[in-house]
């Protein structure tokens, strides 16, 4: 037989394999459908302009695991979960991870469907995608998320900052071709055209170095290591719905900013000059995101976290200040009558 028998016959067998993965394969439309029966909408804390009530949350498990972005969102004690087809469930927030600022809650569902989330391989530039969130809103009961589709058009370090506010996590990135910085994109799925997981749509960020909104996504590999570590107790920070008393952090030299809203954001507006604070360094925006390891996301969860310690106890902050995450020792809690010296006077 000559070669061009055998060069005839290859040609032949690629052409069998081309229709054959044509005929198997997947439309767009049937992608999107099925990733977005693993794509949840989620209700919690906002209201006021530029700080939603609403995102978008990803299915990881068949009892109901939800892996999200942080927010102020999930700073509730009534987190609504909407699935595709209209179910609904209150949510409960399991753990966060602020340095990759990923969150975990949990719904108590059975046979759900799920994004297996595995530390995979990260996709090349030019990769083909589909963008799967609940962007403005606009889906609130069995209504589908909305799906953008666009490519993967560069993996780089994420340098991003809204307002004072600067990103800690400063790993790498999918930057994307569409525009996923919307309101209600946070947490949102990106898949490929074959329908798997790549990453999760990031939050609402400005570059720091060109001041333009930013439409990223965390890839996979990072997505799947957070979740891992808040599950497994590695991140160190945990959550807890308990508050036994309220200690208010003016006690340690510390002013957050006033309330706008009951889910406050814990900024350090001020520091009381010689404080317990002061002397330890806590400057004025820093962002308090954990007390003894236990994350905060609101003045009346640092109260509730402060509350807990007894005197004698170490006061251990973790703040983010510049887009670090710094852990600051405040020594131990004084006893009362010490404190009450720190009050400004009326």
């Amino acid at each position: 037989m000559t070669w061009r028998f055998w060069m005839s016959r290859l040609a032949l067998w690629f052409a069998v394999l081309v229709i054959f993965e044509s005929a198997s394969a997947a439309s767009p439309e049937e992608m999107i459908a099925g990733g977005s029966r693993k794509v949840v909408k989620l209700y919690g804390a906002g209201g006021l302009r530029g700080l939603e009530a609403y995102q978008t949350g990803i299915l990881v498990s068949a009892e109901g695991h939800i892996v999200t972005v942080m927010s102020t969102v999930l700073d509730s004690d009534e987190i609504d979960c909407v699935l595709d087809d209209g179910r609904r469930y209150r949510a409960k927030l399991a753990g966060v991870d602020p340095r990759r600022e990923l969150a975990v809650i949990t719904i108590a569902g059975e046979d759900l469907p799920f994004f297996a989330l595995l530390e995979s391989d990260r996709v090349a530039i030019g990769t083909r995608i589909f963008a799967l969130s609940n962007l403005f809103g606009v889906a609130v009961g069995d209504e589908r998320v909305s799906a953008q589709h666009g490519v993967v058009s560069a993996v780089v370090p994420l340098e991003a900052r809204r307002g004072a506010y600067e990103a800690p996590y400063q790993g790498d990135v999918y930057v994307l071709d569409c525009t996923t910085n919307n309101p209600g994109s946070p947490g949102g799925a990106l898949i490929d055209y074959r329908g798997q997981l790549i990453g999760m749509l990031g939050k609402e960020l400005r570059s720091t170095a060109s001041g333009i909104w930013l439409n990223y996504a965390l890839p996979i590999d990072e997505l799947a290591r957070g979740y891992r570590e808040i599950l497994s107790g590695e991140s160190q920070f945990v959550t807890t719905n308990t508050i036994t008393a309220a200690l208010d952090p003016v006690f340690l030299g510390i002013i957050l900013v006033p309330d706008l809203l009951d889910k406050t954001p814990p900024f350090v507006e001020s520091i009381i000059p010689n404080s317990t604070a002061a002397q330890a360094c806590v400057q004025p925006d820093d962002l308090l995101i954990a007390v003894g390891g236990k994350a905060v996301a609101s003045r009346t969860a640092v109260q509730g976290a402060l509350g807990r310690l007894a005197e004698g106890d170490p006061v251990l902050l973790t703040v983010v200040r510049q887009g670090s995450i710094i852990d600051l020792d405040l020594g131990p809690l004084q006893k009362e009558e010490s404190r009450q010296k720190l009050l400004p006077a009326p």
